[in-house]
């Protein structure tokens, strides 16, 4: 680790010299050029302005970075949302109940309750691009995998295959933050964590309104196919156009690198001190400090919900506002485009605030208080609208509001614990992973057991106004761990 310090510190000493030089040598261009007469001088300083421009413009290969996590977390969220609508009709061909669809989309979440840890951990200490390429070429098989073991029609094979499918995206949303923590300034943070999230959220909405449409072309292997199929693609690119860190790109120069660096990035110099170590995440005083328990509770709140809206909506739209399930997915899939948007709006505006002024911790308990008290309030709502156009849009708000989050907990893992952020997100999804099981499968169970809708959303909504509490009483948006 101390040799991969050392390189890194003269990698990025190199690129930043790399300005200096260019400029120097277009400079002396400049002076030293006598030329033939006036036309060969003028000629001759116009080039060395271009040089001295071009050495000292931005690369910005660091929105092609975030652009490519974006892309990453649609794929990651398009995978898991098929079966949303895939499960009715599997269901229907192999004679399963409601409780076997529960279980089917739980199945999911005892793999993916496995990996966030871990992959935080790994993506701390190898860097998320090794760690984010090994997780989606993992899922994106399992997902091609998925339809061919349902056609066999064992259900316990299929439980394995999706749990499988879990295990690798366990540690897309921790090395999100790892990757981000290291390639984007502070001062950009909360927008990149917003355009990621965008992507995640996009992949409900694509994967809802392609599923039905695949499915009738290519029968039940269409969308598993063809999304599995892109995120292979998706693992090529990044193993050759992704580094650990920025100062190891050939695509950054030196201008952007040092915005990055001087901006508050994580790098290999602040991030270990030489010793082995110290690179363990020191878990019991992480847990003994209250902001970590307000990120832990944060993510079991916002995946509770999250996770019951992604996998049901569309069988609440077929069974209370009688829509089929092509029609459902079209309704369901609509919020989440107002999701992806509503996060960029909030990482955009939590930026915005502090470059005003406001503090950290101001910010992040307003966006975050929106994140959890609006969809509560959507929630208690929804089961006393009677049409499909009022049910559409308490939903659309619910999750646009749900949206917040992307600029509330989800950045604060940065925040508290730089050089933890991977480790902290992992411990934080880990407990969302509990809670999306939990409330997947006890959804199944309730609505098999009573059949009402109302109950779910109650609960659902109690559970927000739970998060909203221990959030607005127990976060900082300061620095906690060194």
């Amino acid at each position: 680790m101390t040799t991969a310090c050392g390189v890194v510190r003269r990698l990025s000493r190199r690129r930043r010299e790399e300005v200096g030089v260019a400029t120097a040598a277009a400079a002396t261009a400049r002076a030293s050029d006598g030329g033939d007469g006036d036309g060969s001088i003028v000629a001759g300083g116009a080039a060395a302005d271009v040089a001295i421009d071009a050495a000292s413009r931005s690369s910005g290969y660091r929105f092609v970075v975030v652009a490519l996590v974006a892309f990453a977390l649609m794929l990651c969220n398009a995978d898991r949302v098929i079966m949303a609508v895939a499960g009715v009709p599997l269901a229907a061909a192999n004679g399963w109940g409601e409780r076997a669809i529960g279980l089917v989309q739980s199945s999911f979440l005892w793999g993916y309750a496995l990996t966030p840890l871990l992959g935080g951990i790994l993506a701390d200490r190898y860097g998320g691009k090794v760690v984010l390429g090994g997780g989606i070429l993992v899922w994106s098989l399992a997902t091609v995998a998925t339809p061919f073991v349902a056609a066999s029609g064992s259900l316990g094979f299929l439980l394995l295959t999706r749990a499988i499918m879990g295990l690798g995206e366990g540690v897309a949303l921790p090395c999100m933050n790892n990757v981000i923590s290291r390639w984007v300034p502070k001062s950009e943070r909360s927008r990149a964590v917003a355009v990621s999230m965008g992507g995640f959220q996009s992949g409900s909405m694509i994967g809802l309104l392609a599923a039905p449409a695949l499915l009738a072309a290519g029968g039940l292997p269409g969308p598993f196919v063809l999304f599995g199929a892109l995120g292979v693609v998706w693992a090529l690119i990044w193993s050759v156009t992704s580094t650990t860190y920025p100062a190891q790109s050939t695509f950054v120069n030196a201008q952007e690198l040092a915005y990055i660096e001087d901006g508050g990035a994580t790098t290999e110099a602040t991030t270990a001190s030489g010793s082995a170590a110290k690179v363990t995440p020191p878990f019991k005083l992480l847990l003994s400090k209250a902001p970590t328990w307000a990120c832990i509770i944060a993510n079991f709140v916002n995946n509770w919900g999250f996770f019951i809206l992604l996998a049901w909506m569309p069988l609440y739209f077929k069974q209370v506002l009688g829509l089929n399930l092509r029609d459902a997915a079209w309704f369901s899939a609509l919020p989440w485009a107002t999701m992806a948007a509503s996060g960029i709006v909030a990482g955009t505006l939590a930026d915005s605030l502090i470059a005003r002024g406001w503090s950290n911790t101001h910010v992040r308990k307003l966006i975050q208080g929106v994140g959890f008290i609006g969809p509560a309030i959507c929630l208690v709502i929804l089961p006393f609208l009677t049409t499909p156009a009022q049910a559409l849009a308490a939903l659309t708000c619910a999750v646009g509001c749900t949206a917040f989050t992307q600029a509330g907990f989800l950045v604060n893992f940065q925040e508290i614990g730089p050089k933890y952020a991977g480790a902290l997100h992992g411990m934080a999804n880990t407990a969302g992973s509990i809670a999306g099981m939990l409330g997947t499968y006890l959804t199944g169970a309730v609505l098999e057991a009573t059949g009402s809708w109302r109950a779910v959303l109650f609960v659902t909504a109690a559970v927000y106004a739970f998060g909203a509490i221990t959030w607005l009483t127990m976060s900082t948006g300061e620095r906690v761990f060194d």
